[in-house]
């Protein structure tokens, strides 16, 4: 029997106000789906966000990745959970700014202790990937927006994931620039099969998916295809 890349039961989450984040949040997600996530701020999706890039736990439920129960696992397993499954693009980019573009991308493979020949082959390998083969040595500050988004969505997939997070991907970019990158998303999901969970507030951004997630007041409001 193949299980779900990820399943999510009864899951619950709550701060120390006491007042709930998550209530009974359910749903699985195959291996190889493109889901996005939408809802207003406060509605929780950022909090759901953190608990499946293993970044927070849940307070009661359980979460399955790749069939591992996240509520039984340390922080140090969680990490290379984490580390090996995972790749995260964020809206602020979130590079070093001080590092080239492919000391960048290649980082997440220093922690894996990858050697350095290794590394750069592979950081070169995904810079082409996302049409800025000529510009690795740059730094950060040189690039655009939209450039420096894709070196963020090359670092993600330099360690070869099952599963890419995206948090607002396009939330810093315009129009043109916004619908490039999902370009990108969109051929990574369809000709490399991995799995993408998107959050966004922009439904111009969500029909990229192939389904959509709501969520309401920590709840799962609607769950259906684009």
């Amino acid at each position: 029997m193949i299980r779900p890349l990820i399943c999510v039961t009864g899951l619950y989450k709550q701060y120390l106000a006491n007042v709930p984040v998550l209530k009974d949040i359910n749903f699985t997600i195959e291996g190889g789906e493109f889901v996005a996530i939408m809802g207003h701020s406060g509605s929780g999706k950022s909090t759901l966000m953190n608990i499946l890039g293993c970044l927070d736990t849940a307070t009661a439920g359980h979460y399955y990745l790749e069939d591992r129960d996240t509520a039984t696992l340390n922080s140090d397993e969680l990490a290379l959970l984490r580390n090996n499954l995972i790749g995260f693009v964020f809206q602020g980019f979130n590079l070093l700014p001080r590092s080239s573009l492919l000391d960048n991308i290649a980082l997440p493979l220093l922690y894996a202790g990858k050697s350095k020949a290794a590394r750069r082959a592979k950081a070169l390998e995904m810079l082409g990937r996302v049409g800025l083969a000529e510009l690795g040595e740059r730094l950060p500050n040189q690039l655009s927006g939209g450039q420096q988004q894709r070196v963020a969505i090359a670092r993600a997939l330099v360690t070869d994931p099952k599963l890419i997070l995206a948090d607002e991907p396009t939330g810093n970019l315009d129009t043109q620039t916004s619908e490039d990158i999902m370009k990108i998303f969109e051929t990574m999901n369809a000709e490399r099969k991995i799995t993408i969970i998107l959050v966004t507030h922009e439904p111009d951004i969500a029909t990229h998916a192939k389904r959509l997630i709501r969520v309401k007041d920590g709840q799962i409001d609607s769950d259906k295809p684009t």
